[in-house]
């Protein structure tokens, strides 16, 4: 404010609002087009195989290291990675015009997996509702009518999907097997995945949703279920020390979960025109096509361990 002003504070909001509408599109851009995969290394399922294997193996590897070295290096590769989906899903939005609000989504994912870690399911609760109250306050300050309800409520589905659901993988992790609950978890969607496309590959002749998913088979699905049950049963009788029947279920309900939460993500990434959420992870697309069955199985896993071991 020059010498002799002065202080207007209609002026000062606005002047606010402005700076936070900028310094949202410099966070938050439009997704750029997904980039076809070469025909010459595409399979028949439509993955680019050498970079799918190549990238998955080194997923892998990085995520034994986190769990051999010290589990809270795991519970921080967590918020790293559910960090970096919130805003690929904040900037696939802005395709319909939509506005997510990621810093207080940040801190507010962030807190939700320091609470999970430190004091349990409770205090996971408590920091989802602070959350989406921040949320709510935050954007209306920035504006209201039609358009902060629209962006408010979608930012508090951002919440739910991404940081509170990825908290339970935190909640396994603080278990005393914690290493092995976390490994039992990912083995299984892994195995769903992997099972799911040999057998859809070689015998899928009937689609589970044509409209949503086409390369979704029944016979896929079957396949996911045969492989991450036998998965499940070896982690429950040689790592978890629990009947094979609980490992067994674990992995019939987490092949159910994660098929839900694929075909979901397909139903957002098809409503808002996208084949993939980004580019980031060669061969399989963005954090969020990789999340996606994740995030739909761990909150099942963590209730089967809970209440059955």
């Amino acid at each position: 404010m020059r010498a002799g002003e002065t202080f207007d504070p209609q002026a000062a909001v606005q002047r606010l609002r402005e700076a936070r509408r900028r310094a949202s599109r410099a966070l938050v851009e439009p997704a750029p087009p997904t980039p076809q995969d070469p025909p010459a290394v595409v399979g028949k399922a439509g993955r680019n195989l050498t970079q799918a294997i190549g990238v998955g193996v080194g997923l892998i590897v990085v995520l034994l290291a986190s769990l051999y070295f010290d589990i809270r290096i795991f519970v921080a590769l967590v918020a790293i990675v559910i960090g970096a989906g919130m805003w690929e899903l904040a900037r696939a939005v802005t395709l319909r015009g939509i506005r997510i609000p990621l810093i207080p989504l940040w801190v507010g994912g962030a807190g939700m997996m320091v609470s999970a870690w430190v004091a349990g399911p409770s205090a996971l609760l408590m920091a989802f509702a602070l959350t989406c109250g921040a949320v709510l306050v935050w954007r209306v300050v920035d504006g209201g009518g039609l358009e902060a309800v629209r962006d408010a409520s979608t930012t508090m589905f951002v919440a739910a999907y991404l940081p509170f659901l990825a908290s339970f993988a935190v909640l396994i992790a603080r278990r005393d097997d914690g290493p092995w609950a976390v490994l039992a978890f990912v083995a299984i969607v892994v195995a769903s995945d992997t099972g799911g496309y040999i057998a859809g590959v070689l015998f899928g002749k009937h689609p589970m949703s044509p409209s949503i998913s086409p390369k979704k088979s029944w016979e896929g699905f079957a396949g996911s279920q045969t492989l991450a049950i036998i998965v499940g049963i070896a982690f429950a009788l040689f790592a978890l020390d629990l009947p094979f029947w609980v490992g067994a279920l674990m992995g019939l309900c987490g092949v159910l979960a994660g098929t839900i939460g694929d075909l979901g993500e397909s139903l957002i990434k098809r409503d808002l025109g996208l084949k993939d959420m980004g580019t980031v992870l060669p061969g399989h697309g963005g954090i969020m096509d990789r999340l996606d069955s994740l995030l739909a199985t761990v909150p099942v896993v963590y209730l089967v361990l809970e209440l059955l071991s």
